[in-house]
């Protein structure tokens, strides 16, 4: 028996583990292992446990029909999972586990412990690149080290890509005969690790609905990407970010589609389609720092210099800010549509950043563990780099001296409001004119229902350049 233990791989096609583990006649069987109390150290988001969840239902019923039988564990933490596998393996007659590469700390460590338990009952464990396009440890320098800046890893990776190509994995054909399924619902343990949480009907899970994102973007909106992904108003991007991260759908199969579309792989900024490709490098850069460098893993900066910087811990400010009552409606438009959908526009989301730890002086491990306990696409690497970038304490960062104004940002990238009076609900009936600095308008109206600025920026920039001057003395 061959075993498959699905992690944030949540799909039938392009799945490396899967593919490997049905070639042949040997008997296959799925496992999927859900651990509560882990997800809430790791501070993973309710709406995307439940979005992962329903995934696993879909993918349970699908590898039924397919005569593949999906096993559930629960087991609290990752501590657990060895002994729970080796039982589960034992009382299978499992001799071989294929699952793909995890790439953060705690994940690899459990990985291992999993290794070693298995070993000892002579269960061999393959482990497959299921999570990037190139696997970490593919793409190095001319010295042979793995790259720690973006450009020269962008350049390098396209060339790899060239040079190598990449597989899309097709999907498992029917192995036996249709399988019953017992609905997610139905299982009390389920029940009991999740409470009353429920799915959210903003987004649908399953791959064909992923797939209908992706051809959707790529026919309506990639080759305008470039100039429209930066306004939150505007349907400008792929919105694909939770189907990527819980694996439902592969990276691979979004160059493949980019590809199809264009009738090319673009390779420069010159050549429609890039800016999107541009995006997903980036994804699969900061994933590859993961592995590179564990301690991004453990709340530690990429730049080990920055740890000394003599950030906020200030908990009435935070919850200003997390609650999007600031004073600055693009920042508290953006904290509100994130509070209600799960979801955040990567412009806002890059904003929203700089304000908590730029304005408000905030320790970013503070934004990144919020943004994980509230985010459907929660997912470490990305997380992490772009709370290091925005912080400036990550790589490829912006010099310190340059800051996002949060006004100036709202201006350029909602210029007549919309998304603003979209989320910030006091605001609906004031002018375009004033929708970004509405506080004279509110006071001349005598109105007293939206907060005044918290901070002066232009106080609050100077003291943040001040902050990491201090690092050169």
């Amino acid at each position: 028996m061959k075993l498959v233990w699905l992690r944030n791989d949540l799909r039938l096609a392009d799945n490396p583990a899967l593919r490997h583990a049905c070639a042949g006649d040997e008997p296959v069987a799925a496992l999927f292992i859900i651990s509560p109390t882990q997800w809430r150290q790791h501070k993973m988001a309710p709406i995307r446990q439940c979005f992962m969840l329903a995934q696993v239902d879909v993918l349970g019923r699908e590898l039924a029909a397919l005569g593949i039988p999906l096993h559930l564990l629960r087991v609290e933490t990752f501590a657990e999972a060895p002994a729970a596998l080796a039982d589960l393996c034992r009382e299978q007659g499992v001799t071989q586990l294929y699952a793909n590469q995890a790439i953060e700390i705690d994940e690899q460590r459990r990985d291992h412990a999993v290794s070693a338990a298995l070993a000892e009952q002579a269960v061999s464990c393959h482990w497959l690149n299921g999570c990037c396009v190139l696997p970490p440890g593919r793409v190095l320098t001319g010295s042979g080290e793995m790259f720690k800046v973006f450009t020269p890893f962008s350049r390098a990776w396209l060339k790899a890509l060239d040079e190598e190509g990449f597989v899309i994995h097709r999907a498992p054909t029917a192995r036996g005969e249709p399988l019953p399924w017992q609905p997610l619902a139905e299982r009390d343990f389920v029940d009991a690790a999740l409470g009353e949480l429920t799915a959210d009907p903003r987004w649908p899970v399953g791959e064909v609905e992923a797939l209908r994102r992706l051809n959707i973007f790529l026919e309506q909106a990639v080759l305008d990407y470039g100039e429209t992904r930066d306004f939150p108003a505007i349907a400008g991007t792929s919105v694909l970010s939770p189907y990527l991260a819980a694996g439902i759908i592969s990276p691979r199969q979004c160059v493949a589609a980019l590809q199809q579309r264009l009738g090319y792989r673009p390779q420069s900024k010159a050549q429609p389609g890039f800016v999107w490709l541009n995006e997903l490098i980036w994804r699969e850069f900061y994933r590859h720092l993961l592995v590179l460098i564990p301690t991004l893993s453990m709340n530690r900066p990429f730049k080990p210099e920055t740890a000394a910087l003599p950030w906020s811990w200030d908990p009435d400010a935070f919850a200003a800010w997390c609650e999007g009552r600031t004073g600055y409606p693009i920042v508290d438009a953006a904290m509100r549509c994130l509070n209600t959908t799960g979801w955040m526009h990567n412009r806002l989301r890059m904003i929203v950043a700089s304000f908590l730890t730029k304005d408000l002086h905030i320790h970013w491990r503070l934004g990144e563990d919020y943004f994980m306990s509230r985010l459907i696409d929660g997912d470490l690497a990305a997380n992490n780099g772009g709370w290091q970038w925005a912080a400036g304490t990550g790589a490829d960062a912006a010099p310190y001296f340059r800051i996002f104004n949060p006004t100036t940002q709202g201006q350029r990238f909602d210029p007549q409001g919309e998304f603003i009076r979209t989320w910030v609900t006091e605001l609906a009936d004031i002018p375009a004119a004033y929708v970004h600095q509405p506080h004279d308008w509110l006071r001349l109206k005598g109105r007293q229902d939206y907060p005044a600025p918290m901070v002066d920026h232009a106080v609050a920039r100077v003291r943040a350049i001040e902050m990491f001057r201090s690092l050169e003395k």
